[in-house]
């Protein structure tokens, strides 16, 4: 018998995609997206975590996902960005993480991926000024995401109770404007659907 580590990690987690509000398939990959693909990308901020003996402290990471309007029939293409600050250490946790091999929330989304792009490091620039977060990476990505607003003008609004993998139960709704020009594909939003939320994972490898 050997023993398994373990790793966990928390953190900020955010996305914006070219659904209308709210992405259906957010809710449920069986759900028909607005347009024959969806395109977007997950931003995700790493406050804390180990992997092991390796911290995931401060870590940045961008995942550009390509999916078909039925995101449950799987065909997925992800692109993944690592902040050029990532030690080797770092990015082999980090990558354990993301395509299920050290279990964990994200193993579940690897039956529906085709396929993986090659890691790249990049610059990667992100400020949260509460009701905005700002994102940018290298001179090809550069997103904002905002809070809707809500009856209460000075409260999020949220969304409870609902079944994510990668998500916290309690998300907020936001919109988000992005413009994306590497490859494989570009993206360009303008007020579309978009979400937050702080993420707590754990899993053991």
């Amino acid at each position: 018998m050997t023993s398994q580590a373990s790793w966990w990690a928390k953190g900020l987690l955010f996305e914006n995609c070219n659904c209308q509000i709210v992405c259906p398939g957010h809710f449920h990959f069986t759900q028909l997206c607005t347009y024959e693909r969806c395109l977007g990308y997950w931003g995700i901020c790493f406050d804390e975590g180990e992997f092991g003996e390796v911290s995931l402290n401060g870590r940045k990471v961008i995942i550009i996902y390509d999916t078909p309007q039925h995101m449950a029939s799987g065909n997925w293409i992800l692109t993944t960005y690592i902040d050029e600050g990532a030690s080797n250490e770092q990015q082999h946790a980090i990558e354990s993480i993301l395509n299920g091999e050290a279990n964990g929330p994200w193993k579940f989304l690897t039956r529906l991926i085709k396929e993986r792009k090659p890691t790249r490091r990049v610059a990667i620039e992100f400020s949260d000024e509460g009701r905005e977060k700002r994102l940018s990476a290298g001179d090809f990505l550069r997103s904002t995401v905002s809070w809707l607003r809500g009856r209460d003008k000075e409260q999020e609004v949220r969304l409870e109770n609902t079944f994510n993998h990668i998500h916290n139960s309690t998300q907020v709704l936001d919109m988000g404007s992005t413009d994306y020009t590497d490859a494989p594909y570009q993206l360009h939003t303008k007020n579309t659907y978009a979400l937050h939320s702080r993420f707590s994972w754990q899993g053991s490898f």
